[in-house]
């Protein structure tokens, strides 16, 4: 138990560490969270200045600080606190003898490095892919997932503005798409997850970019305005369920670009039921479902 307690300790405290250390440019740049994400939502955010897709829009639209605070909580002070866990569980599973190399199927090893973290950028976001469709079509899954789709105007930071439970799900099913691939290397996170901040940020931007022919693989702004649709087609309990890619959308029959003004209402029937403030938001989704 000694071992488990020790785990759940060094978890905490190295994550705690490392997210200072950060903030303190003590790590390497290319691994540096914090100030990318600042960088990143920076950049993207004068995009929006600059070009407007919906130009009545406020620079600082409604929620807009909300989501900021979103930003910051989901990606480090949720991580902090829940990453003893997952070193404890990690611990626990060695002990079982489940590692990352023990569900290996597909060996990457020996291809060349851009194949190999082409292949992990693809099958980490169908895993993503999927996962989102869960988050819709489960009614249990849907209440937490409310939150984001609680956004009534869109903006870049929009993208991080997700229930935690969101983390709990997503988190395990991404990391066993990582056992599954052999020859994983840490650097290939480094650079899927900041590309994944990215396009993410961008999705959810007020601009109006379709990627040309390039609509079909990647995700757009435009498609995904769509997605967060106060109104469904019939019959649909989501469409555009791309987080990175837009492949499997087209490919899956879950595309809907019905046009392009994004003026459209954001949300969903009965979203005014769910809180404004960020502390009530936290245990939202707890309550018995009500369909």
């Amino acid at each position: 138990m000694e071992l488990y307690w020790e785990s759940l300790q060094n978890g905490f405290i190295g994550s705690l560490q490392w997210t200072w250390n950060s903030i303190l440019f003590k790590v390497p740049w290319y691994t540096n969270y914090f100030w990318g994400l600042i960088v990143i939502s920076l950049l993207i955010w004068g995009l929006e200045i600059l070009f407007p897709w919906r130009k009545q829009q406020s620079i600082f639209r409604k929620d807009f600080w909300l989501d900021a605070f979103y930003m910051f909580f989901n990606f480090f002070i949720f991580a902090i606190i829940i990453s003893g866990i997952y070193k404890f569980l990690g611990v626990l599973f060695g002990d079982l003898g489940i590692t990352l190399k023990s569900l290996v199927i597909f060996n990457l090893s020996m291809w060349p490095q851009w194949l190999q973290l082409l292949v992990f950028f693809i099958v980490l976001d169908f895993v993503q892919w999927f996962t989102h469709v869960l988050l819709h079509k489960f009614p249990f899954l849907w209440q937490f997932h409310k939150i984001h789709h609680s956004v009534k105007e869109m903006g870049f930071a929009a993208h991080l503005r997700y229930h935690w439970m969101e983390n709990i799900l997503y988190k395990p099913l991404k990391t066993i798409g990582i056992m599954l691939l052999g020859g994983f290397e840490p650097q290939h996170a480094y650079i899927v997850h900041f590309a994944a901040i990215i396009i993410g940020h961008l999705n959810h931007a007020n601009l109006k970019l379709t990627w040309g022919p390039l609509k079909y693989i990647l995700n757009n702004p435009v498609m995904h305005l769509y997605h967060h649709s106060y109104t469904l087609p019939d019959e649909k309990y989501g469409v555009n369920f791309g987080i990175s890619l837009s492949l499997w959308d087209y490919l899956f029959k879950t595309n809907y670009i019905p046009e392009q003004s994004g003026t459209i209402k954001l949300g969903f029937s009965g979203d005014e039921t769910v809180p404004k403030s960020f502390w009530r938001q936290l245990i939202y989704g707890f309550s018995k479902v009500k369909e």
